[in-house]
């Protein structure tokens, strides 16, 4: 693809957006579960809502209360409802890293940029207004009928776009959620920000930045 893609199609949620899933849970759950299990209870709570967008669509609301419910099985506690209604209440309230402003302000105006998000339309715009760059497009899991990874949430954002996938640069912070399904898509270039959420994966042709300022380098600007 040439250097200056057609579009530019984002993550938002831990890419853009300080997604701060882990510190909502640990302050639910601080005095709860030991310190020493903490963590491994957080890090099932990610596997588990990540596994339950795999099948039908289904609110937001419900991949938390359902992922933490799992997993307060898992680990042998017993689940309150209120705590997952605490959780998914922060969401809105997360602002950009620190990044992001400065990195979409150099290429804002010269590439039309996209979300993509595991998100609902009630959701997101709390999170994509405080971002400080316009966006051409929003689209969410809601309006696709389909969370990412799965296919259908990118198809639903192609056939919006009208545009093929090679001529798209799509930028995350997850390789399950995003990369992956964007190079068996075929997705012309991939970008992985390195936001220690997950570790980079070997054999998916995707180029690597430490934040989001290191992007217009990537196209040229």
């Amino acid at each position: 693809m040439p250097a200056s893609p057609r579009c530019i199609t984002f993550d938002c949620y831990g890419t853009l957006t300080r997604f701060d899933m882990a510190g909502a849970t640990r302050a639910q759950y601080e005095g709860v579960i030991a310190p020493d299990a903490l963590d491994g209870f957080i890090l099932d709570f990610a596997n588990f809502r990540r596994d339950e967008v795999m099948g039908a669509w289904k609110p937001y609301q419900e991949v938390v209360a359902n992922g933490l419910m799992r997993t307060c099985a898992h680990h042998g506690i017993q689940f309150d409802p209120a705590a997952a209604e605490a959780i998914y209440a922060c969401i809105p309230g997360w602002g950009p890293h620190d990044d992001v402003p400065e990195g979409l302000a150099k290429i804002a105006g010269k590439v039309p940029l996209v979300i993509l998000s595991n998100s609902m339309r009630d959701l997101i715009m709390h999170n994509v207004d405080r971002l400080g760059a316009p966006f051409a497009h929003v689209f969410t899991a809601e309006e696709a009928g389909a969370y990412k990874p799965q296919f259908q949430a990118f198809e639903y954002m192609l056939d919006q776009l009208n545009c093929p996938p090679e001529e798209i640069m799509h930028v995350s912070c997850h390789y399950r959620y995003d990369l992956m399904t964007a190079y068996d898509m075929g997705f012309g270039r991939r970008v992985f920000v390195d936001r220690g959420v997950e570790f980079p994966a070997k054999g998916y042709e995707t180029d690597t930045i430490a934040d989001i300022r290191e992007l217009a380098g990537l196209i040229g600007l």
